[in-house]
């Protein structure tokens, strides 16, 4: 993909590089727009340039969004994707051409250079329930992860809307080919952020020498997943570990309702 990351403000050039640097990989580049320093407004910018991008970052309020791309778009088959991130980095919002565009794909990579949360709001991602957090040594293959996963959810692989783990792992060639052959998106924790929720059923003394966190599949899978609940605790096989969390839908109040036993009120 051929990106432009525009800022709507000056005061998002530093994140706007940062983007641009981190985007810029074997897949395509990324051009920092700065409309700032010509003549040009930032959603004239996008008008004139809108179909030369096979992407788009944005960095602004999504009520801006909306209205820079009025007008804009044709067709899910040929508009390029889309994402809005907000100055503060909180959010990466998959906004066009979620699917045919890859703008979800998009997003999370945005979303793990940033440590935003990524916002996916398609129905086939945002209906599937289950969310995998996987730890594994380095060196392993796709198929040992993809062996690791089948004996914790033999039957549910196709109802897994996402990935997790540590940024450690990040680039394990084994984790991105087993995310990659099942169209699955691979989220990114900080092993800060492991370390301040540290949500495990058995710590582990080898995994908190390597990265300081107390564990990894488990926590990266609550993390991502806060709304659900430990359908199954680390299960380690071959070398890979795995957690399975899934999505529960009850009251606010009632944090125990019909038997929910979170794991964080543990921690």
């Amino acid at each position: 993909m051929t990106l432009a990351v525009l800022p709507v403000r000056a005061q998002g050039r530093a994140l706007g590089e940062c983007l641009a640097t981190g985007l810029t990989d074997h897949h395509g580049g990324a051009e920092l727009l700065r409309p700032w320093e010509g003549v040009s407004s930032p959603r004239e910018v996008l008008t004139a340039q809108f179909g030369q991008f096979s992407g788009w970052v944005l960095i602004m309020a999504s009520g801006i969004a909306t209205r820079f791309l009025s007008g804009l778009p044709v067709s899910k088959l040929s508009d390029p994707a889309v994402v809005v991130i907000d100055e503060g980095a909180r959010f990466a919002v998959s906004l066009l051409s979620g699917h045919e565009g890859q703008a979800n794909t998009l997003a999370y990579r945005v979303a793990n250079l940033t440590g935003a949360v990524p916002v996916v709001t398609t129905a086939t991602e945002a209906l599937k329930p289950l969310t995998l957090g996987i730890g594994c040594r380095k060196g392993v293959s796709a198929a040992q992860i993809e062996q690791a996963v089948l004996r914790v959810i033999p039957e549910r692989l196709p109802e897994v809307r996402e990935v997790a783990t540590i940024d450690l792992k990040a680039d394990e060639p084994g984790l991105l080919d087993f995310c990659s052959a099942h169209g699955l998106p691979l989220r990114v924790f900080r092993a800060s952020d492991l370390q301040d929720r540290p949500f495990v059923t058995e710590p582990s003394a080898w995994v908190s020498q390597v990265t300081g966190a107390a564990g990894v599949c488990e926590p990266c899978a609550l993390l991502a997943s806060p709304r659900g609940r430990l359908i199954v605790p680390k299960t380690a096989y071959q070398g890979v570990t795995v957690a399975a969390v899934e999505d529960v839908w009850i009251d606010p109040g009632r944090a125990d309702a019909d038997g929910v036993n979170d794991i964080r009120s543990q921690a």
